[in-house]
């Protein structure tokens, strides 16, 4: 039987300029059939689409030529099982399309998870085809699909950082201080203080008195005041806004001092790309799973994932005290909170799950 399914895709040139479309799927053997409950949508999911052809996101939920379905993380509900062990009403969460439902293929199936080995997912990165099959309540639930995608990128970065000793730097510098993997970042460095680096955080001016009043930050600085900052102190400068000028900046202000610039985000679409010639460190893009992927080989992914989730849930308990979860529903909240996203319209103290009903 034929499945009707409803999607937002984007342009791929021109991702301000979005459609919906109606798509048919079948259900064979060995597959399944989920129904898409909520997802979030944030800067992350921008990432995505900017970083897209470069890390292969497109890849994940093809589309017709010249367009893209920008994955996001959510929950689903099985409707539809024609695979072994998996059962239909079970939930699961993961990654997922912006669309009513979505076709896939278990494999390598365990109490706990399966790999979506769908197709073309079938030789994409393993970190984005596991999905965790939901047995009752889940602590942080509507947190979870906000944050925590993000916050395992801060919590690879941090470590990341710390296993190569900082650089040797004396002060991380953390560039669009207000984003939620910049927050999160933040709070783990904040944990490792006073032994570890300064947290200085740069940001908006209408954003500095919230990233002042997390008490992640040692100091935040205007993107304007980059010059206010002592030019001596070794700097690793992590980056998730991905603005080349302010990057210049940086790198201008603090010249060889620079010992690690690591790019993570692309939420500022619309500015330039940093020039070649910077002094200190030449910047990099980080990926967060191949820092997952040492870890995981050196704890088993079993240490590995009790590690995160102990980090994931005290960075919980303490962003349910500034973070405030809008949910919306339907087509049209889908597509104004996505238009408002991109525009950068959104509050930093501000997550939204979205969903179709």
């Amino acid at each position: 039987m034929s499945i009707a399914i409803r999607e937002f895709v984007v342009n791929r040139p021109d991702y301000g300029q979005t459609k919906w479309v109606n798509r048919a799927a079948e259900v064979e053997d060995g597959q399944i059939l989920v129904e898409i409950e909520k997802f979030a949508l944030t800067a992350n999911n921008i990432t995505y689409a900017v970083a897209g052809d470069m890390l292969n996101y497109w890849s994940f939920f093809p589309a017709e030529e010249g367009w893209g379905k920008i994955p996001v993380w959510g929950f689903a509900r099985i409707v539809q099982s024609k695979c072994e062990g998996v059962a239909e009403g079970e939930r699961i969460y993961g990654y997922l399309p912006m669309a009513t439902h979505l076709v896939m293929q278990p494999e390598k199936v365990t109490a706990g998870s399966f790999l979506d080995l769908y197709k073309q997912r079938r030789e994409l990165h393993p970190v984005y085809n596991s999905y965790t099959r939901v047995k009752g309540a889940r602590p942080h639930e509507y947190l979870e699909p906000v944050l925590r995608p993000l916050y395992t990128t801060s919590f690879l970065i941090d470590d990341w950082l710390a296993d190569n000793g900082f650089f040797g730097a004396k002060q991380v510098l953390v560039l669009s201080a207000s984003s939620k993997t910049g927050l999160g970042l933040a709070y783990g460095l904040h944990r490792r203080r006073p032994a570890g680096p300064e947290v200085v955080g740069l940001t908006s001016p209408g954003n500095k008195a919230f990233v002042e009043g997390l008490g992640y930050y040692d100091k935040a600085v205007a993107y304007g005041d980059v010059a206010t900052l002592d030019a001596s102190v070794p700097t690793a400068v992590v980056d998730f806004a991905g603005d080349g000028e302010v990057l210049a900046a940086v790198h201008r202000h603090f010249g060889d001092k620079i010992v690690e610039s690591t790019t993570v985000g692309l939420s500022h679409k619309d500015a330039p790309r940093p020039p070649a010639d910077l002094p200190g460190a030449k910047p990099r893009f980080f990926f967060a799973p191949d820092q997952m992927k040492k870890r995981s080989d050196e704890l088993g992914r079993d240490g590995f994932d009790r590690m995160l989730a102990e980090s994931w849930n005290a960075f919980a308990e303490a962003a349910g005290a500034w973070i405030k979860v809008e949910r919306g529903k339907g087509e049209d909240a889908i597509a104004r909170v996505y238009s408002d996203m991109l525009a950068g319209k959104i509050n930093p103290a501000e997550g939204h799950i979205l969903g179709f009903k």
